[in-house]
């Protein structure tokens, strides 16, 4: 993990307000790490400038709180949801993710307009269509 850390992945407003636990439990930390080292990092280090993670680990009732479906791949930390901070560095981002043939599971943001990616690390499974 070079360009990011745990902490940013634990980090929710909505976790806050709502006094929400949602500390990365020990035997998630290598999903993270994983998503982070074969997707994030080469993302952030081929972008050259920082990625911010909005939504990283979700908690079961953080996941609810935000409407998370409960299957989502937040719930088990093998996804994030990124921005580089306006819509049109995202579609660039978006776009790179693509490029550099990145082994992501899920690459979404035309669904958001581009408002962040969600991208996910799942390597035993097959790979969806960016949408």
């Amino acid at each position: 993990m070079e360009y990011f850390t745990i902490q940013e992945f634990e980090r929710s407003d909505t976790a806050a307000r709502y006094c929400i636990d949602n500390r990365l439990p020990e035997r998630l930390r290598a999903n993270v790490a994983a998503l982070t080292d074969n997707i994030l990092d080469p993302l952030r280090r081929a972008w050259g400038r920082p990625i911010t993670v909005t939504s990283g680990y979700r908690c079961a009732e953080l996941n609810r709180r935000v409407g998370g479906v409960a299957t989502s791949m937040h719930t088990i930390g093998a996804a994030a949801d990124i921005t580089t901070g306006n819509p049109t560095d995202n579609r660039r981002l978006y776009q790179l993710a693509q490029d550099l043939g990145l082994p992501y599971f899920e690459l979404i943001g035309k669904k958001y307009d581009f408002k962040w990616l969600h991208i996910s690390y799942a390597p035993d499974r097959a790979r969806r269509r960016p949408a």
